[in-house]
């Protein structure tokens, strides 16, 4: 019976900064005995097709009993946005991913992302470095490129000791060789996730080192402006953290969301479904989600 058991609804693969294919999280998936789990790439939704034909290619072809077992993959992306100089994240869930405005906005993302990696390489080249985006692309294939993958060439090819250098001295906010990402909103994430026909929902709040009042602030803001959940169940929460997020949710009427977060190899110690080992994300919490639909 699904009602009894667990779904993850915050999941990464290797078309971000995963290291399991998408395939693989279906197999691994089913292997947990999870009855869904969302697919929430960091700003892409490349592995969603993969993953859902996989999906539903198993229920075709398997036993019916085993067939019963293949969860049921939801399509989602975890945006990357920034409020006061914090950045937070906006889970979505249920997108199609088809949708022509939000296909035009990730392209747009994807292509000032390039620019800025560009430009930083040209800094660094500048700097008597020999990096070059191609060359980034080429030892890091298949990932979105960010500064973690910088820090890692720095210290790969002898220019650091280590990659806590290679953020202090190239890569990190107040370096010389540091270009800043495209800023998105909250707000600008939620109306894309709509537009798309999702649920946005705000991502593992506590990690934001927010106080009470500008967390309760940030999340009137956003009910404001189309939220319809917050991610009160994860990793890395303790009891209190959960009922206090529980608690939010609750006082401006938002469906709970949960999930683990998992990265694979990149997280150790991290697991699919139960986080650090205590997690448990009901089949319940979908099923209310799954009403705002």
């Amino acid at each position: 019976m699904n009602e009894m058991r667990a779904v993850d609804l915050h999941v990464h693969s290797n078309r971000s900064d995963g290291t399991f294919s998408p395939t693989q999280l279906v197999d691994y998936a089913m292997e947990k005995g999870l009855a869904a789990f969302a697919l929430t790439d960091h700003d892409t939704v490349d592995g969603l097709e993969e993953a859902v034909s996989y999906a539903d290619g198993l229920r075709r072809t398997l036993p019916t009993e085993k067939a019963r077992s293949v969860p049921e993959v939801i399509p989602g992306i975890e945006l990357s946005t920034e409020y006061q100089g914090k950045d937070v994240h906006v889970v979505g869930l249920y997108i199609n991913h088809h949708n022509k405005v939000f296909q035009e906005y990730l392209k747009d993302f994807v292509e000032s992302r390039i620019s800025r990696n560009r430009k930083m390489c040209a800094l660094l080249q500048d700097a008597g470095i020999a990096v070059s985006y191609d060359a980034l692309l080429e030892e890091f294939p298949d990932a979105v490129i960010t500064r973690a993958h910088y820090a890692k060439y720095l210290l790969n090819h002898g220019y650091t000791k280590s990659m806590k250098e290679g953020f202090e001295r190239y890569v990190g906010d107040h370096c010389p060789y540091y270009v800043p990402r495209k800023k998105v909103t909250p707000e600008q994430a939620i109306d894309l996730i709509l537009q798309a026909g999702g649920i946005p929902i705000l991502a593992h709040p506590i990690l934001y080192r927010m106080s009470d009042r500008r967390l309760e602030e940030l999340v009137v803001r956003l009910k404001d402006a189309g939220l319809q959940g917050i991610e009160a169940i994860y990793s890395t929460y303790n009891a209190a953290e959960e009922r206090q997020i529980r608690r939010l949710a609750a006082s401006n009427h938002l469906a709970v969301s949960g999930g683990s977060d998992f990265h694979g190899g990149n997280k150790p110690g991290l697991d699919l479904a139960v986080g650090y080992g205590k997690l448990f994300v009901p089949y319940s919490v979908l099923e209310v989600i799954k009403e705002l639909l």
